[in-house]
């Protein structure tokens, strides 16, 4: 059940909640406010009709006792008197049956041992008990009704019914009676606990569509990282040359604006397909082709045309036909490395290197030369190497990252082929 359903179903509950008794609309609590300052919940319709009919039986019950009671010529006047008055206030009591269950099945069990007319009110109260409370309690005053219900018997016996009819015939009874209340509190934890399974279910989906959410989001901030911060990089290079150099060669100015307007064109192209992503849902394979180890060539031609020096021994057998999460997870981690190349160690020689195959693993190592002189510090949150991690983590690999003994870093992954 969903927390729509949950909230349209309400209404519907709260019109009909006349139907239900107090106590089970009040475990169900489903947004209905049944409770002023702490009370009780007030009873419903079907509570004042059922306790009205249990006050009726009481008194029809009650009513053939002093009929007994008067057809008895053993039984004294004033005792009979007696007997009336403790019936009268017995179905007086059959009021508080809800609220103070096992109290009143307790009273009445001794009171119906010394009272005819009170016999109604106590199976009613044992049926109560065997609604409201366990069966341990249950079991303890049925228990004392069994014993007193011979003693009963034998201190005032039937002159038409046989002693042993009257044990068997009330003995049925309670059981009847108790197996009843049993059930209707069965059915009543039933319901409480689809409703409690209901609630699970809708807090696992919700905490389900939330991760899926978090899983979504934290793969488009990598591609977005991953994608503009190389384009960036490549705009940053081209406009420092041409602030540096004002005085360079028209060819040199041309060829680096020509880099700079394809490069801003792509990171804009990336950018909508990103946002993309963001406004269809669609998935990470959606808008143009993702990259491939084939599209290494093509990215580090891109990295010589800023001006970085790299050297790419690339050594797959059937690139073609590597994974295609492999294939793109390499991609970006060669990516990400050439343009932390470019923005902490300018200048320095990058070797890039790609081998394996069908069948092993491939690995992948970009390493660059140590800076020469001294490079001043280019701001950054290093997220960009967690993001590869976690990238190469998801595609079934492992990556590591540290400086070289020559002063140097080198970035290395391995990739799960087949």
């Amino acid at each position: 059940m969903s927390t729509e359903k949950t909230a349209e179903t309400a209404p519907v509950f709260a019109e009909r909640r006349w139907f239900y008794p107090s106590a089970l609309i009040h475990e169900l609590d489903l947004g209905i406010d049944t409770t002023r300052s702490g009370r009780r919940p007030r009873r419903t319709a079907r509570d004042w009709a059922v306790d009205f009919c249990c006050f009726l039986l009481a008194v029809l019950v009650g009513l053939l006792g002093i009929q007994t009671l008067m057809d008895n010529p053993a039984v004294p006047h004033s005792l009979a008197v007696a007997d009336q008055v403790i019936g009268a206030l017995s179905c007086a009591a059959i009021w508080l049956r809800r609220r103070w269950p096992l109290g009143l099945a307790a009273v009445m069990t001794p009171v119906s041992f010394v009272s005819e007319t009170s016999g109604g009110v106590a199976v009613i109260a044992l049926f109560s008990l065997a609604v409201h409370r366990p069966f341990r309690y249950v079991a303890w005053v049925g228990g004392a009704h069994m014993v007193l219900v011979p003693l009963y018997f034998w201190w005032r016996p039937d002159p038409e019914v046989p002693y042993l009819a009257l044990l068997v015939l009330f003995m049925v009874l309670m059981g009847a009676v108790v197996g009843w209340g049993m059930f209707v509190r069965s059915k009543r934890q039933l319901m409480l606990s689809l409703r409690d399974r209901a609630r699970r279910a809708e807090t696992e989906a919700r905490l389900r569509a939330e991760q899926a959410q978090r899983g979504a989001r934290e793969a488009i901030a990598r591609e977005m990282h991953d994608v503009l911060a190389h384009r960036l990089t490549l705009l940053s290079v081209h406009a420092g040359a041409l602030e540096f150099r004002p005085d360079a060669p028209r060819e040199e100015i041309v060829r680096a604006a020509g880099v700079i307007r394809e490069s801003a064109h792509e990171a804009l192209q990336d950018l909508r397909e990103i946002i993309g992503v963001l406004r269809a849902g669609e998935s990470d394979d959606a808008g143009r082709p993702q990259p491939t180890l084939a599209a290494l060539d093509r990215l580090v031609a891109e990295s010589r045309e800023a001006g970085t020096e790299v050297a790419l021994d690339q050594r797959v057998a059937d690139s073609g036909g590597a994974p295609a999460s492999v294939g793109r997870a390499a991609y970006r981690i060669v990516q990400e490395a050439l343009t932390n190349a470019r923005k902490h160690a300018p200048g320095t020689e990058v070797t890039v290197a790609v081998t394996g195959g069908p069948g092993e693993d491939l690995a992948v190592s970009v390493r660059n030369t140590a800076p020469a002189g001294e490079i001043s510090p280019v701001p950054g949150a290093g997220q960009g190497l967690i993001g590869l991690t976690e990238r190469a983590t998801l595609a079934g690999g492992t990556l590591d990252h540290g400086p070289t003994p020559d002063g140097g870093f080198e970035v290395r992954a391995r990739l799960p082929w087949g």
